[in-house]
This record gives structure tokens, sequence and C-alpha cells, in this order.
């Protein structure tokens, strides 16, 4: 009787100490986006005869990442709209304003992914973009730029990012001209490990 209850005991113990580690394995590691090291900018035709650069420079959020498991990866990020900085205090004033981003109704953009198709080299992110108080799905092309230790004792990973927007998808119709209707952008996301 003894024995049996040993065993049971021997048993149970096993499956726990199981669970446990596939639960370690199954869990992505927990990253936190280096604002100071990230970035969201985007380019746009002026007018069809040049391109206007921006970015937005405040931004923030965080990610869950598995190189073993690529497909777990999920990111939420949120910007801060009003920091646009095209390089031009008049200009950011202009897209500030009601007639482009018109930051006093919709202060804050945010992405929240929902599936990530790929190797942990590159692959499609897809999720939902929330801009001008509009939500669309979108897809991302996403590249892994590198990973590893830094010099402050912590472990970080970071990732390219590049798609193409419409304007008016998202209520934003200010007319600029046909070569203006879509923009591109490019988002470079540096994540350090909790």
């Amino acid at each position: 009787m003894a024995r049996r209850c040993m065993r049971g005991v021997l048993l149970l113990l096993s499956i726990f100490f199981l669970l446990s580690s596939f639960s370690r394995l199954a869990s992505a590691a927990e990253y936190e986006i280096d604002p100071g090291h990230s970035f969201v900018e985007f380019r746009i035709q002026h007018l069809g005869y040049s391109w206007l650069y921006g970015r937005f420079n405040t931004i923030s959020g965080k990610f869950s990442y598995d190189a073993a498991r690529p497909e777990v990866s999920r990111i939420t990020l949120e910007i801060d709209v009003a920091s646009v900085d095209t390089n031009h205090a008049e200009r950011d004033k202009h897209l500030r304003g009601k007639k482009f981003l018109d930051v006093k109704r919709y202060p804050k953009a945010a992405f929240k992914s929902t599936k990530y198709t790929g190797t942990a080299e590159r692959g499609v992110l897809e999720g939902i973009l929330t801009l001008h108080g509009v939500s669309r799905p979108v897809s991302i092309d996403v590249q892994r730029v590198g990973e590893g230790a830094d010099p402050w004792g912590g472990y970080r990973v970071g990732f390219i990012g590049t798609m193409t927007l419409t304007r008016s998808d998202f209520g934003i119709s200010r007319d600029l001209g046909p070569a203006s209707e879509t923009m591109e952008m490019e988002l470079g996301i540096e994540g350090v490990r909790k």
C-alpha cells in the first residue's frame, strides 16, 4: 500500500515537473520596446515632384518573441501622433491639424498584431492598425536585424518592418495629388528582454 502511494506521488511529481518544463518552453520571451532605439518613419511624395520624409518621435510598446517558434510572436505598439516630425515646424503644425492627423481628436495611433507567418529571420506580421480613429487590418514585411547581450547586462533583439498605407483608408483624404495617395512606412523596433 505504501509503495503504491509512493509511486502515485512520484508519478504526480514527474507530471508536474514535465508540465512546468513544457510551460517554460511554450512561453515566448517578453520584451519592452526601447523608445530611444526604435522608430516609426514615413515618406510620401510631395505633389509628385519629390519625397517628403518624416517620423514619429514618441513610441512605446512591448512584444513577445521566440526564435525557435516565431509563429507565437506578438507585438503591441503605441504612437504619440503629435510627435510627428518632418524637420519643418510650420509643416508639422499643419500635419497635426484637422485637415491631416487631427491630433487633438486622435492623439494616439496603435498597432496590435494578430498573426506572424515566416521564420525567425523574416516574415509577414499581420495586425490591426488604428490611425485617425480608423482601425484596419495591415500587413508588415518584417526582418530580424539581430539579437544578443548588450553591454549593460541585458538582452536585446531588433527588427525592421515595411508597409505601404493608403491615406484615405484611414480617413485622411486631403487632396495632395494622385502620387501622394499612398505613403511608405518603415518601423525599426529594438526590444529589451524583461
